[in-house]
């Protein structure tokens, strides 16, 4: 992901810091799951949430909350969702709120399958300061099991399937599903939404190869633009998906 800066307050400790950058870099594979998940039939996941800092001035003080968000959508450059937490301090946001906010302000992210979770940076940074038992009743409390804080998984099966870090399995295994589906409806496409993305720029910042290559070889327009002007190649270089850019 490109560098950009992270919203933290003074006072943070370098390890809180080094989870936020650690849950930036890594936010591409949350969206990535999320766009399956929205497309499975049976849900696969029991969790999803992004953590975002919120900030507001007061007496010319910046204050800072670190609170999730769920309901998550993202469009390459923002994030929206639903508050789930009470503010602290806070006065400008509730609970239940609609948000909309940028890359750079997230500083963490959650899925769990299974009972298994991924990501999680930050939480993983405050079980590394517990004892044993803390950390046992601080998982009961979540009801996830969160496993070795230094060993923080970000795909399904990334030790035994190292190759899932670059395509996801649901990627390869629908795109047969893909080829049928566009032969049927050729009309999607090179169909744009209201903000002027296509199929191609959704599929792009999402991170799947073989649905791209599908969608080049049924006449997709690599070149297109959304209303901001950004063509799928863009997304792919903002979001540093290195196995895209040679298709882009």
């Amino acid at each position: 992901m490109e560098n950009t800066p992270i919203f933290f307050a003074d006072g943070e400790s370098p390890k809180m810091i080094d989870a936020f950058k650690r849950a930036q870099e890594t936010f591409k594979y949350f969206w990535r799951e999320l766009s399956w998940e929205y497309r499975r039939i049976i849900p696969g996941l029991d969790v999803a949430c992004v953590k975002l800092a919120f900030t507001q001035e007061v007496d010319n003080e910046t204050i800072v909350e670190h609170m999730w968000i769920n309901d998550i959508n993202f469009d390459g450059e923002k994030i929206y969702g639903i508050l789930v937490n009470d503010p602290d301090e806070l006065t400008n946001i509730s609970n239940g709120d609609e948000v909309e906010i940028p890359l750079n302000q997230i500083s963490d992210w959650l899925f769990a399958s299974q009972g298994k979770t991924y990501g999680g940076f930050t939480i993983h940074a405050m079980r590394s300061e517990m004892t044993e038992t803390e950390r046992t009743e601080h998982d009961d409390t979540w009801g996830m099991a969160f496993g070795d804080f230094n060993d923080i998984q970000i795909v399904s099966d990334q030790k035994e399937k190292p190759e899932n870090l670059i395509e996801h399995p649901m990627s390869i295994n629908m795109k047969e599903s893909l080829i049928e589906f566009l032969k049927k409806n050729p009309e999607e496409i090179n169909k744009k939404d209201d903000l002027g993305y296509t199929f191609l720029h959704r599929e792009t910042i999402a991170g799947n190869s073989t649905s791209i290559q599908v969608l080049k070889d049924s006449g997709a327009d690599i070149n297109a633009k959304t209303n901001n002007g950004k063509t799928a190649l863009d997304f792919a270089k903002q979001l540093n998906w290195e196995h895209l850019i040679p298709l882009l």
